[in-house]
């Protein structure tokens, strides 16, 4: 690491070494060897290449040399031709066989279809070790009666657990997502440069076996398939989709830090992120205990509808079999998509394992504003008893405001003593049934039953799909 010179944070701050190391530069380049042995043993059964040239391109196929491909690439202005240049030099024997046929996006985009898929497991990986670690949290406050809150307002009681649940529900939805663009990732195939696969036919005639045997042979050399027709390159709109459903995890992701965030705010004071014996929450003001790693999800995670728009840009204009318009910002977009996907995995996986619950507060919060939310309770069962429904809406609205001007004093809420001393309600239902309405540890219906069934869902999860390593080389 150079600290004398700019570096992305995703290159050493942001994201796991394991996905650091796939979107290095080396392993790109020691991908496309990969690429270059793989069609060659396949012409190797075509017969255009000798067994003693694959084995030379094999002894060589890890031997990347990145300063020499620098150095050449200066002069012509083509990566992959330098790294071709390279690789042909190091194998003298089979190097003058190298990339017979292929179009440079024969095997990039091949490498990059793999990549992104290697990463997309990775990521899916993770989301599921976030969503056990919610489906713990799920059953354990299952029962947890807490204020609910809409506008940010008190509302009706819900439960902890159901609100965690509310959140794990979206990451299932984003582990469909993300599943399903791991299996819509595909390589353009090894058809040449237009896609037709002409150089390919052309090459293969009379060997027995076709340029479609050969693309075959290659990918699955990578655990990839390609679709009937493509370009130059594969379709643009399958970085645009992948991105598009990271982007959506990191909205998910989002909302829950943010939800933390004001509920450890000191109105609320229900919920704090992980908080360390040493860590410091201002340079300035000591006492601080800000919530830093919810912060830091929030900021990171709009990165990721930003790259996925410039990915629909690239969808939308490679014009016509290709332009090279998409290379540069691919370079980037791509590769710090995952890493921050990741990172915020990362961040929400400690929040949740170390989330901490202040449940005297939250028993405190619902005994203040929890009666308000028994209010629709008492006014259908008093229409029930042959009330007026418009009458009695205005007597209980009168008494709440009043209480409500009490709570917010400071005091006990005395909504209950309000509506007991009223006698239109007194009238239709005996003041021990209005208190008993009134309590919000019954009005949360269901939601202690719907916690536990999508823990039991999370619990029910299929591993997320990984492509095979790669045959007869370390991955």
């Amino acid at each position: 690491m150079d600290y004398g010179s700019y570096a992305s944070p995703f290159s050493w701050r942001y994201g796991r070494a394991e996905l650091r190391e796939l979107f290095s530069e080396r392993e790109r380049r020691r991908l496309w060897r990969a690429v270059w042995v793989a069609l060659a043993r396949s012409q190797e059964r075509s017969g255009l290449v000798s067994a003693s040239e694959v084995t030379d391109l094999e002894a060589h196929a890890n031997d990347v040399d990145i300063d020499a491909a620098l150095k050449i690439e200066r002069e012509i202005g083509h990566d992959l031709m330098a790294e071709l240049r390279v690789f042909a030099s190091q194998a003298r024997s089979g190097g003058g066989k190298l990339h017979l046929g292929a179009t440079s996006m024969d095997v990039e985009d091949t490498v990059e279809a793999y990549r992104m898929r290697r990463a997309l497991s990775l990521v899916g990986e993770r989301l599921h070790a976030v969503l056990h670690a919610l489906g713990v949290r799920i059953v354990q406050y299952a029962d947890l009666v807490a204020l609910g809150y809409t506008h940010l307002q008190p509302a009706e009681p819900t439960t902890l657990g159901y609100r965690l649940a509310v959140y794990a529900q979206d990451l299932l939805v984003d582990e469909a997502q993300l599943r399903d663009a791991y299996h819509q990732i595909t390589a353009k195939g090894i058809r040449g440069a237009v896609g037709t696969s002409a150089s390919f036919e052309r090459l293969l005639r009379g060997t027995g076996r076709s340029a479609r045997d050969q693309e075959e042979d290659v990918l699955s050399h990578f655990d990839l398939s390609a679709r009937e027709v493509s370009g130059q390159t594969y379709p643009r709109k399958l970085d645009y989709l992948v991105v598009s459903a990271l982007a959506g995890l990191g909205a998910s992701l989002s909302k829950f830090a943010a939800d933390v965030r004001i509920l450890s705010s000191p109105g609320f004071g229900e919920l704090f992120e992980p908080f360390g014996a040493k860590q410091v929450g201002s340079s300035a003001m000591p006492f601080k205990r800000n919530p830093v790693m919810c912060e830091r999800l929030g900021s990171l995670a709009r990165l990721l509808p930003a790259y996925a728009n410039v990915l629909w840009q690239n969808a939308a204009t490679n014009y016509l079999e290709r332009t090279l318009d998409d290379s540069a910002n691919r370079r980037v977009v791509l590769p710090e998509s995952f890493l921050c996907s990741d990172e915020l995995l990362g961040l929400g996986l400690k929040i949740v394992e170390g989330l901490r619950v202040d449940e005297r507060r939250i028993a405190q919060n619902l005994r203040a504003f929890g009666p308000f939310a028994g209010s629709e309770a008492v006014l259908m069962e008093a229409v029930k008893a042959g009330g007026d429904r418009q009458v009695l809406h205005e007597v209980i609205r009168e008494a709440a405001m009043r209480a409500h001007e009490v709570v917010g004093s400071g005091r006990d809420n005395p909504l209950a003593q309000y509506l007991v001393d009223d006698t239109h309600l007194t009238a239709l239902l005996d003041p021990a049934e209005i208190r008993a309405l009134l309590d919000p540890s019954d009005q949360v219906g269901d939601a202690p039953e719907r916690a536990r069934r999508l823990a039991s869902q999370i619990e029910e999860l299929p591993p997320f799909p990984k492509p095979r390593a790669l045959l007869g080389a370390s991955s």
